[in-house]
């Protein structure tokens, strides 16, 4: 579980977030400027709240009473971003054997074995020698997610990962990673601006507005009781 209870001024924004993931993923859905990729950065460890608490997998990252703030690289946390970021200049094996050498104190040899077992659980094993830049959309997104796990993460976070798929690929990937999500016993939060990303993904979903968590609920709970305007807008 990924729990969170943070606040502080950012920007122009004063966030106030208490949640948790629970079971199953936790869609994050808000209007523009509401501050969803600030909070990511902030459980990421890249931005730093003012106070509050954020434990993951029940090990805490951040505790401002405690003084605590672990590096972000020694979080373990999965980060899918909206472009992906994967290495151009490495081929799709290289990109994922490159998070999993990092969680095996530099083994290449089990960090291989473990590289082709992801790749066949994405069905990526026949784009293994590609280069990421000759990839489709849809491609790169799974070599995206693939990489992320490749490093054992005690979370996933995911922000708009299939807003840069044309319609086609964005059900294919959609239904694909719905489907994964649902089998993986671990914390996820997933970003997204689409409706039908929030029901087909939404355990549980939490509105955050001008950086204050909402509402948290089903997409039905959400519908028949909408919090706010924004809310009755995006479940309509």
């Amino acid at each position: 579980m990924l729990e969170v209870s943070i606040g502080g001024r950012v920007g122009a924004l004063q966030m106030d977030v208490r949640l948790d993931t629970g079971g199953g993923p936790l869609v994050l859905v808000g209007p523009n400027g509401a501050g969803k990729t600030t909070l990511l950065l902030m459980l990421l460890g890249i931005r730093r709240p003012e106070s509050g608490r954020i434990v993951v997998g029940g090990v805490t990252v951040f505790d401002s009473e405690r003084r605590i703030d672990v590096a972000v690289e020694q979080r373990r946390l999965g980060y899918v971003p909206q472009d992906y970021a994967l290495f151009p200049h490495m081929t799709v094996r290289e990109n994922v054997e490159f998070a999993r050498v990092s969680r095996a104190n530099g083994d290449r040899v089990a960090a291989r074995v473990d590289c082709r077992r992801v790749l066949e659980d994405f069905g990526l094993s026949l784009l293994g020698e590609r280069k990421t830049a000759d990839l489709s959309g849809g491609e790169k997104q799974k070599v995206a997610l693939a990489r992320a796990l490749a490093a054992n993460p005690r979370a996933l976070l995911l922000d708009e990962p299939l807003a840069a798929l044309d319609a086609t690929a964005r059900r294919e990937v959609r239904a694909f990673l719905a489907s994964y999500l649902a089998k993986l016993d671990l914390p996820a939060v997933l970003v997204t601006h689409d409706p039908v990303d929030a029901a087909v993904f939404g355990h549980r979903i939490a509105v955050l507005e001008r950086g204050c968590i909402v509402q948290i609920g089903t997409w039905d709970e959400l519908r028949a009781s909408p919090a706010s305007a924004f809310v009755e807008q995006f479940v309509r």
